[in-house]
C-alpha cells in the first residue's frame, strides 16, 4: 500500500505474532531526522491493533520528514486498513 508519507508491504508469516521492520533511508533526511521518523513509526505501530501472522515492512518516503505524529498515524492506519491488517484491539500492545 502506498501513501504520500510511507509505503507498507506485508506477507503472511504463519506465526501467532506480527513482526514489523522499518526502512528509513537518506532521502528522508539526516540521521537525526531518520531516527525521529523511526521512533514515531515504532510508537504508532505499538498503538495500532495489527492482525497477527504477518511480516510488515514500513518504508518512510521523503515527505515523512516534515509530517506530524498525527499525519504519520493517519497514513499508517489508512495503509493497514487497506491492506487488511487492521486487527482487533487488545489491551496493551499490538
Amino acid at each position: 500500500m502506498r501513501h504520500r508519507l510511507l509505503t507498507l508491504r506485508s506477507r503472511p508469516n504463519g506465526l501467532e505474532q506480527c513482526r514489523v521492520g522499518f526502512a528509513v533511508g537518506r532521502p528522508v533526511g539526516g540521521a537525526v531526522v531518520r531516527n525521529r521518523v523511526k521512533r514515531r513509526l515504532r510508537e504508532i505501530v505499538r498503538a495500532l491493533p495489527l492482525a497477527a501472522g504477518n511480516d510488515i515492512v514500513i518504508a518512510a518516503r521523503p515527505a515523512s520528514r516534515g509530517a506530524s505524529f498525527e499525519e504519520l498515524h493517519d497514513a499508517l492506519a489508512s495503509c493497514a486498513r487497506r491492506a487488511g491488517l487492521a486487527g482487533q484491539a487488545t489491551g496493551g500492545g499490538r
